[in-house]
């Protein structure tokens, strides 16, 4: 029944606000290192989260921006998890990875005003190197990269790696042995420099690497739709390529317009994370692979980190949910729980919660 639910909800467009996200708090991670990198070592790990906190902290989540399933998917965990410990969360928007100096003003309020910790998920890997003033609190770099001496725990995923798995995926696709002609891919990864994009880029040079793939073309700019639909008006004018592998953003915006240049069987599609559109598009055969790095799990797994340090834990060091991978006819369903929020979600910024018991 609960299946069918799901395909309703993703497949036909519908709503529905019973759809909940599952209160487990038993949760399959991984713990990588050397902390920070590129290629890392990586530790499966069973971690139990917390089900209540000793008070309510206050905690000032700051994110670049909420205009796609992607960080929509991680305040959706935050605001549930933190709603389940019975604390206070104050989240933030930047409205954009360029907006680096907007969000330089947000961190200096969070370390102002009393919060006992903030998660930043940056704009840019550098930012606490431009912020001037006096860093008295707790930090966890949320999903982006933070590089800073004092910045030791990370949740998210290794984004070389979800770039790996979606080239190795197209890599793996063609026939063997390979033939003389050569597979083109267009990249159409995100913003230039910031996120997970240059990473990822890493991840499917290397990927595709000795392989008959190569890149044809790669374009950036911010996760717009109507940006992206510019890129590919752009890119589908000069050359076809085979495949067109990007943020999830850019593939829901490249399914219309391979549909209206009646390009759909001649190009597969690969996005480099998943969102509702990409998952109806895998059901409905229009997008090849997506990988999928369970951002509301991503969100929770924030809340529990960082209550965890606050009453006394060690840092965690560079954790997060396993990679998945999902294939067009071979999609777990339980992806839907710990990968999107609810159809009816709306971005919340504020959870208030009552004092707990001393």
């Amino acid at each position: 029944m609960r299946q069918l639910i799901y395909i309703l909800i993703f497949c036909l467009g519908t709503t529905s606000s019973f759809v909940e996200a599952k209160n487990d708090t038993h949760w399959s991670l991984e713990r990588r290192t050397p902390f920070n990198q590129k290629i890392q070592t990586t530790e499966k790990i069973h971690y139990n989260a917390l089900t209540s906190a000793q008070k309510n902290w206050r905690i000032c989540a700051l994110v670049p921006h909420l205009k796609d399933a992607y960080w929509i998917g991680i305040d959706y965990g935050l605001v549930s998890h933190a709603n389940q410990l019975g604390i206070n969360l104050e989240l933030f928007e930047a409205g954009s990875y360029y907006r680096k100096d907007k969000q330089l003003k947000q961190l200096e309020h969070c370390l102002t005003e009393p919060f006992d910790a903030i998660l930043l998920g940056t704009v840019s890997p550098d930012l606490l190197k431009h912020y001037k003033g006096l860093i008295n609190k707790p930090i966890i770099a949320l999903v982006n990269q933070l590089n800073s001496p004092i910045i030791n725990t990370r949740v998210g995923v290794n984004w070389y790696q979800m770039g790996w798995i979606a080239g190795n995926f197209i890599s793996q696709a063609q026939p063997k042995p390979p033939t003389d002609k050569s597979v083109k891919v267009a990249l159409l990864t995100g913003p230039e420099g910031v996120g997970g994009s240059s990473w990822v880029e890493l991840g499917i040079l290397d990927a595709i690497a000795n392989s008959p793939v190569e890149v044809s073309s790669i374009r950036h700019t911010d996760n717009n739709r109507n940006l992206y639909r510019d890129q590919l008006h752009h890119l589908l004018n000069d050359h076809i390529p085979d495949y067109i592998l990007g943020s999830a953003v850019a593939i829901e915006a490249a399914i219309g317009s391979l549909q209206h240049k009646q390009l759909t069987e001649q190009v597969k599609l690969v996005s480099s994370y998943l969102s509702p559109a990409t998952l109806r598009g895998l059901y409905r055969n229009k997008v090849a692979f997506s990988t999928d790095d369970q951002v509301v799990l991503q969100g929770k797994l924030a809340i529990d980190v960082v209550v965890k340090e606050l009453e006394g834990a060690a840092p965690f060091g560079d954790i997060g949910p396993q990679i998945q991978k999902l294939s067009q006819g071979k999609v777990s369903f339980k992806a839907l729980e710990n990968s999107l929020a609810p159809a009816d979600f709306y971005p919340v910024y504020r959870v208030v919660s009552p004092s707990l018991q001393p």
